[in-house]
């Protein structure tokens, strides 16, 4: 009997320990950025959000634990065929979040490893409409694509797909050998192109400064050659004013009275000025026509004309 009371007295002390352990593990306190989803005897019953929690002990149950946080999956690395007949291998990551639990929960059996199949699937589709230069030039459409699909899929699975991108495009080693020999010879023909352009400027600048400097010296001894006619064009117009002006005057001053008097003393003047002048380094002595005629010379430098020589 006294057994029987020990064994009984443990199965009661088991049964409150199950019990207390049951009561303890319905208490749930959610953290941020989570979501639980509660099934009552099978059946989904409510959707947990951050906070604290009290279920029906042996009644709810939590099942699915969902974080509503961003997540990178990585898409493991696949063979792929373009539509030139090339094999290669690409790979790529995946951001995506849960944006409905419940569908994340019931709605596919793991969304992760769906969109992974899903996105390698669709990159394969894509990669096949294209040769192999565009696979390298096409990357963000590629990418777009694969989104565009996944969209598709957002409602019944519950998840946002943000973007997808793709890591490395790997092709087998024979066709990088081509690909780099192509790029070579590019490159060499670039180099060829950018020289003989170089060339060709070098000459078309040379070709324009002679031009230039000709055009700078033409231009230069025009404009000397027009400074210089207009400076003799000055300086005759000066001279034939100054002229005119002298002859004015000494036409005023010989209607003055004893003007025609003055003037023929003053052309005496000169004349003998001019007689001294003619000799003045030399041995020999310079007379007049007739010296005798003194009055005949003088007289000849008459007012008269004078007046002749002035028209």
């Amino acid at each position: 009997m006294e057994i029987i009371e020990i064994i009984s007295q443990v199965l009661v002390g088991l049964f409150t320990l199950f019990i207390i352990f049951k009561v303890i593990k319905s208490l749930r306190l959610v953290p941020n950025q989570y979501s639980y989803i509660v099934e009552r005897l099978g059946n989904y019953h409510k959707t947990l959000g951050p906070g604290f929690h009290a279920l029906v002990p042996f009644v709810d149950k939590v099942v699915y634990k969902q974080d509503l946080r961003e997540e990178t999956i990585e898409v493991e690395p696949q063979e792929c065929f373009t539509k030139d007949n090339v094999k290669v291998e690409v790979d790529g990551v995946i951001y995506l979040s849960v944006m409905d639990p419940v569908n994340a929960s019931y709605g596919v059996t793991d969304y992760r490893y769906a969109a992974i199949q899903l996105a390698q699937t669709t990159t394969r589709s894509v990669i096949g409409l294209m040769d192999l230069d565009q696979t390298f030039e096409e990357r963000a459409f590629m990418s777009k694509e694969v989104v565009k699909v996944l969209s598709e899929i957002e409602i019944p699975w519950g998840i946002k797909v943000h973007r997808y991108e793709i890591k490395n495009i790997l092709t087998p080693r024979t066709v990088q050998n081509a690909m780099e020999r192509q790029m070579t010879a590019e490159r060499d023909r670039r180099a060829v192109i950018a020289k003989s352009e170089g060339v060709q400027g070098s000459k078309v600048n040379d070709a324009e400064g002679i031009k230039a400097e000709m055009v700078n010296i033409s231009e230069a001894e025009m404009q000397r050659q027009i400074n210089e006619a207009e400076g003799l064009a000055n300086e005759i117009e000066s001279i034939a004013t100054a002229t005119a002006i002298s002859i004015e005057k000494i036409a005023a001053a010989l209607s003055q009275p004893m003007g025609a008097e003055a003037m023929k003393l003053r052309l005496s003047e000169k004349y003998l000025n001019t007689l001294e002048g003619l000799g003045q380094d030399k041995n020999d002595i310079i007379l007049p026509k007739d010296i005798s005629s003194y009055d005949a010379v003088m007289k000849g430098l008459s007012l008269d004309e004078f007046k002749e020589k002035k028209k």
